[in-house]
């Protein structure tokens, strides 16, 4: 069987150009500038238009299909950037800059904010509430990064009494929401310690109060859930994973699938970065093959989440970070 990379749109610039502009103008070509619809002048046949250029019938202004999306004036091939999409999407535990760097032949740093501008094409609108309708949803947070040794444990250590870290202060907190036999929804909350009105506010944007709550033991859940249909939980400190069909395995099943990328993949995640990653595993879980959605139909929905949204590349503080 022949690797799907040895499509005509992963190996040719031009290939690929026609199959984003198939897949971003399925009903028409639209102007990015003033979005109109209509029968735009296509420059070509001269050495002066690079391929694919056209010129607005109402603003004037030119355009292609990467103009007001995250592939905007990238100089890397329209196919490479393809390819990058791909390997996003397939790979259930993500994939490395470097191994893009090795496998696409870019630099370390080009890879690096492919990764993330891709990541920015992964993230998408809530669209209603979690357990809408009677549903069940799983909440559950997780603390993951900054071990004993690191320099934030180590800053956090001497405003402690005796040095000793406890409570997860000096780590990520990360929230996840999990709808049984659907999505799942992940904040990073960059706070010192996660508390009842934080959960709350995450709870209230995202899951419909006739939703059937599951949680562990925390206490942290207690008073919240009485705002639900009804709250349910387990006692994990008593050995206790599931009974008759009260669980948080869905949702300590996806922290696994996280936590194996970040530990396994990615090795180092920076704090300002964290949303980006939780973004990503995020949009392969919802659009998982359990769903009903293949590697090309997941590989469409990231490629046409790529309109409308801009990633430039600056410096802060020192570091490179990407910002919007």
């Amino acid at each position: 069987m022949a690797s799907i990379l040895n499509l005509p749109h992963f190996q040719d610039p031009d290939k690929a150009r026609e199959y984003l502009e198939a897949l971003r103008w399925a009903n028409g070509v639209a102007c990015p500038h003033c979005g109109s619809l209509g029968k735009h002048l296509t420059l070509a046949g001269s050495k002066n238009y690079r391929p694919g250029l056209r010129k607005c019938a109402d603003c004037y202004e030119q355009f292609t299909v990467t103009v007001g999306t995250v592939f905007e004036r990238s100089k890397i091939g329209l196919h490479i950037w393809l390819q990058a999409v791909h390997w996003m999407c397939a790979s259930k535990k993500g994939i490395s800059a470097k191994q893009l760097e090795r496998m696409l032949g870019v630099t370390y740093k080009t890879a690096w904010f492919m990764a993330h501008r891709i990541r920015e094409a992964m993230k998408t609108n809530p669209d209603g509430l979690l357990g809408s309708g009677g549903g069940t949803v799983e909440a559950d947070e997780t603390y993951w990064g900054n071990m004993p040794r690191s320099k934030v444990a180590k800053l956090e250590a001497k405003n402690k009494p005796h040095g000793h870290l406890s409570g997860g202060w000096h780590k990520e907190k990360i929230v996840s929401l999990v709808e049984r036999g659907g999505n799942v929804r992940t904040e990073h909350v960059r706070v010192r310690m996660l508390n009842k009105e934080t959960l709350k506010e995450i709870l209230d944007r995202n899951v419909s109060k006739d939703a059937h709550l599951m949680t562990d033991e925390s206490k942290l859940y207690n008073k919240l859930g009485k705002e639900y249909a009804s709250h349910q939980t387990v006692n994990h400190k008593n050995g206790e994973y599931s009974r008759e069909g009260v669980t948080t395995n869905t949702v300590e099943g996806y922290f696994s699938i996280l936590k194996r990328g970040l530990v396994g993949t990615f090795h180092s995640v920076g704090e300002q970065h964290m949303q980006r990653y939780c973004t990503e595993f995020d949009f392969r879980y919802n659009t998982r093959i359990s769903l009903g959605v293949d590697d090309v139909q997941r590989f469409n929905i990231a490629l046409k989440g790529i309109e409308g949204k801009r990633l430039t590349y600056r410096r802060l503080d020192g570091q490179q970070a990407a910002q919007i």
